[in-house]
């Protein structure tokens, strides 16, 4: 269980994130939705342990340090990097302390077992620049994995990619869930929340919902998060986000 106790975050006198608290189970998907400058991406990295909060502390309760994977957006200036799919992922798993420039049998046994757990063991000698937006969504998770994370982190991971490898993503997401990974992502994608996440945080520097999506998103809770005046209608028990009309208006 990780716990997220009144954590704040500022940059000089400029406050991106007050007063968070959160409890995120282990196996449990968690969605992050707010506006571009809400602190999503902040919070992430507070998580990962690349900032440390101005106030608060984040927890494990088992006392350990988090061991966390990271799936950063969407770059394609990463994808131009003359390496394989393999190597890129096994880089996920080098240790910042290791003595020795090469990665022995066991850590290319490991890559192999998660690239043929994501479907692309077959793409593993391709160049990074010859896979498809999805694909490289699949070998960022690949690496990520490769540091065997309790937590993992993904930033805007429908951000780029078509509604079919959006699908194949979440189904990764929900099988990794079955192995007691903690899922955090961030997304503006707010109906693609809705129809998928179990549990969302609606985020703009302070917490303005949190919850099932079905009680979370409501019109006030909306517009607190994006300061925007939204409807919200139920298609198949699920909310769905549109803009607001205003029957008084005239066209």
């Amino acid at each position: 269980m990780i716990t997220i106790d009144n954590v704040g975050f500022s940059f000089g006198a400029k406050p991106v994130l007050q007063g968070i608290d959160a409890i995120l189970q282990p196996g449990e998907l968690v969605g992050i939705i707010g506006p571009s400058g809400a602190g999503k991406t902040t919070l992430l990295r507070i998580l990962l342990g690349e900032l440390v909060p101005t106030v608060g502390r984040v927890s494990n309760s088992n006392g350990k340090p988090l061991s966390v994977g990271y799936v950063p957006q969407l770059d394609s200036g990463e994808r131009s990097f003359p390496i394989t799919v393999e190597e890129m992922v096994l880089l996920g798993g080098a240790a910042a302390s290791r003595r020795r420039p090469w990665f022995d049998q066991s850590e290319k046994v490991a890559a192999s077992k998660i690239l043929k757990r994501l479907a692309i063991q077959k793409l593993a000698n391709n160049r990074l620049s010859e896979l498809s937006g999805g694909q490289f969504q699949r070998a960022l998770i690949a690496r990520a994995l490769m540091s065997n994370p309790s937590l993992l982190l993904l930033d805007e991971p429908t951000s780029g990619i078509d509604l079919h490898t959006r699908q194949q993503v979440l189904e990764i997401v929900h099988e990794l869930r079955s192995d007691g990974i903690t899922v955090v992502l961030s997304t503006h994608d707010l109906n693609w929340v809705a129809a998928h996440l179990p549990r969302i945080i609606c985020l703009n520097k302070v917490v303005t919902g949190d919850g099932n999506p079905r009680m979370v998103l409501t019109p006030d809770v909306v517009m607190s998060t994006y300061g925007a005046k939204m409807d919200v209608i139920l298609h198949n028990g699920r909310p769905v986000i549109v803009d607001h009309l205003d029957v008084g208006s005239k066209s």
